[in-house]
């Protein structure tokens, strides 16, 4: 019988949580910023022009926190929400040039993160876990439906 704690997904949940703590500390301390508007900052850096929508799932966070993620950044003066060209009742969000420097330094954060996190493994080794984490995710995403509550 398999053993709970050698399984993938709770050795995964298991490294979410360890490193979700050492982030969040790291966002506040090098980047003065909550984990949520972190990860939000580097998504819309990153992908923008981003719908609230787009920014929960590039974020990975539900729609409701990357709504108020959203709007503490633009409260911050770090992101603008501009009426999207092509959803009349949506918005798109965008980086300010405020928002561009602390994309910067965040992103440089996220990279120390990496490092201190797989610095463990070798380049090799790092790659090859790349790898099987996209097709994971391949495999993760195509036996499951994104739930949509229409929410903006």
């Amino acid at each position: 019988m398999i053993k709970l704690d050698r399984t993938l997904t709770y050795r995964l949940h298991l490294l979410h949580k360890l490193t979700d703590i050492q982030s969040q500390r790291a966002y506040v301390a090098d980047a003065g910023l909550s984990m949520s508007d972190g990860r939000c900052l580097t998504a819309v850096g990153t992908f923008a022009p981003l719908s609230v929508n787009d920014l929960a799932q590039k974020a990975n966070l539900n729609k409701g926190q990357a709504s108020r993620a959203a709007q503490s950044l633009v409260d911050q003066g770090l992101v603008v929400k501009a009426a999207s060209p092509t959803d009349g009742r949506g918005v798109v969000l965008t980086l300010t040039a405020k928002g561009k420097k602390a994309w910067q330094r965040t992103m440089e954060v996220v990279g120390q993160r990496n490092l201190d996190i797989f610095g463990v493994l070798s380049a090799a080794e790092r790659d090859q876990l790349s790898e099987f984490f996209d097709r994971l995710i391949d495999k993760a995403r195509a036996g499951s439906e994104e739930p949509d509550d229409g929410e903006e």
